[in-house]
């Protein structure tokens, strides 16, 4: 039985598919957008909600932990649901949790409007790739569809923080919450007219434990990863945490293992395209994400742009991230789509060479080349290695591959804030701790060890000559941090690129006899 999304596709004109493909990305772009719309706009959410550090933290969290942990069970489901019911719905929960983000006036509340978008993003997020799968079987178009995808969802996390700056400088924080209500709407309505309707039948009843216990271990682990910089890796409940996600996840395994009709079947695990693939695009995620972090702290707090001012200054990245999305299909097709994912990856860690190679007074433009060029490499590697877990998979499980897609980007986007921002934290407390020691400062002056963004504040409250010795040891111990930021980041990149040349095969025959059987049916 061909998988019904691709015999509608054969009957879908060129430019109506075209059309869907941009409407599945629509929803990708609002939901990447919501993962980075909230940086910037800490300092008001703090004053506006009379919010402690620890509960700003969770309102930016929240939707992160309920996007990693649900997005594997709620994406493997998918494919029996519809997709595009499935997008529909994520959609419109993103929606209505917004209106209660929008409108919410405590901290708690807004903490459960987050986590609310985060569980219509984990319905939505597999649906988009599955559509774009779906709507294109020709192995040429569907590679350029895919890269359309990297590219729209890499250009809505790194345009969330020019659209966060422009809305909390124009309205309030309010407005990043009330924006996803048109866009939605209006990527509703083109998903009815454009998207077509299909379901898969069959496959046995749904492994609703398998799912539970999914969802269970990546949420404690989620949960754990964005515990660990605040309470310390080492503490006992972060340690807590993390065995019982590893117990869950282990019996989640183990069940998977047993069942008749399992959730996720172990042995597309096994096949390299998948699992390295998945894992190349992690440790990118790892690595990018967590580097976003830290240059948004970077133009607030050192250079001390507006949330606005330090949006705009976030744009070189999405710009490389097209150009080199752009250049993804064609370079693979004529490389290959393992030699076209290495060049990625290299072009990523020359990005944070540059980096590294921050000084204080550095000032913007050494910022400006890591993103631009960092950004290429991702845009030539994320689509390469999504194409590789996508044309693995059986075409009627395209939601479950992209629910693996998704979920291990997410889980690495997580996991590079939390050990970046630790690394980060770390070598910024230290080296302000020494200075303020040194100029024998005032209790007050403590905070200001916290973060760049709290020295910023306490030197505004001093005289010219304190303000300006205050803000220099700042940046001077912000770089620092930086610097090894970066290292880390460059690092763990490198260890992507010798694990995906030792292991990653060329491009497997599975996707193209799935095709060939399809087109012999139709």
């Amino acid at each position: 039985m061909p998988d019904p999304t691709l015999v509608s596709a054969s009957r879908t004109s060129s430019r109506r598919r075209w059309a869907a493909a941009v409407t599945a990305c629509l929803g990708l772009f609002l939901l990447g957008l919501d993962l980075t719309v909230l940086n910037v706009a800490v300092p008001g959410l703090r004053d506006g909600l009379d919010a402690s550090m620890r509960q700003t933290e969770w309102i930016v969290d929240a939707y992160s932990l309920v996007l990693g942990g649900a997005v594997l069970s709620v994406g493997a489901v998918t494919d029996r649901l519809g997709r595009r019911r499935a997008f529909i719905g994520g959609l419109s929960g993103c929606a209505v949790a917004s209106v209660f983000g929008a409108l919410a006036d405590a901290p708690g509340q807004v903490i459960a409007a987050r986590a609310g978008m985060g569980a219509g993003a984990a319905l939505l997020m597999p649906a988009t790739l599955s559509i774009i799968t779906g709507l294109f079987p020709e192995p040429g178009p569907r590679s350029r569809a895919i890269a359309l995808w990297a590219a729209v969802g890499g250009l809505g996390g790194a345009c969330g923080p020019l659209a966060g700056g422009w809305l909390v400088t124009r309205f309030s924080w309010r407005a990043a919450f009330w924006v996803n209500v048109p866009c939605a709407t209006v990527a509703v309505l083109l998903a009815l007219w454009l998207v077509p309707a299909t379901r898969r039948t069959g496959g046995g009843r749904p492994d609703l434990a398998g799912a539970a216990l999914s969802a269970a271990g990546l949420l404690a682990l989620v949960w754990g990863i964005i515990e660990g910089p605040g309470r310390g890796w080492t503490s006992p409940l972060v340690l807590a945490v993390f065995a019982l996600a590893s117990l869950l996840l282990a019996a989640f395994a183990e069940r998977q293992h047993r069942a008749r009709a399992p959730m996720l079947p172990l042995h597309l695990l096994r096949r390299p395209r998948v699992s390295m693939a998945a894992a190349a695009l992690a440790l990118m995620s790892f690595a990018l994400f967590g580097a976003l972090f830290v240059a948004t702290l970077y133009l607030q707090g050192v250079l001390g742009y507006t949330p606005w001012q330090a949006g705009i200054r976030t744009l070189p990245m999405p710009g490389g991230l097209v150009a080199g999305a752009a250049l993804a299909a064609p370079l693979a097709a004529r490389r290959g789509e393992k030699t076209t994912l290495l060049l990625g990856l290299a072009v990523v860690v020359a990005g944070f060479f540059i980096l590294a190679g921050t000084r204080p007074g550095s000032g913007y433009g050494r910022l400006a080349a890591f993103q631009a060029v960092a950004g290429a490499g991702a845009g030539l590697m994320a689509p390469t290695a999504t194409a590789a877990v996508m044309d693995a998979m059986p075409r009627a499980q395209a939601g479950l591959g992209s629910a693996i897609n998704d979920a291990t980007r997410q889980v690495g986007a997580t996991l590079g804030v939390a050990v970046q921002g630790s690394v980060l934290a770390a070598a910024y407390t230290g080296r302000m701790n020494d200075a303020l020691a040194r100029a024998h400062a005032p209790a007050s002056l403590a905070p200001a060890a916290d973060n760049v963004l709290s020295a910023a504040h306490a030197a505004a409250r001093l005289p010219a000559p304190s303000r300006a010795l205050l803000l220099h040891s700042a940046e001077h111990a912000f770089v620092t941090g930086l610097t090894r930021t970066a290292l880390v980041a460059g690092l763990v990149t490198l260890a992507a690129i010798a694990a995906t040349w030792r292991w990653l095969p060329e491009r497997e025959r599975t996707g193209a006899a799935d095709e060939q059987a399809v087109s012999a049916s139709v």
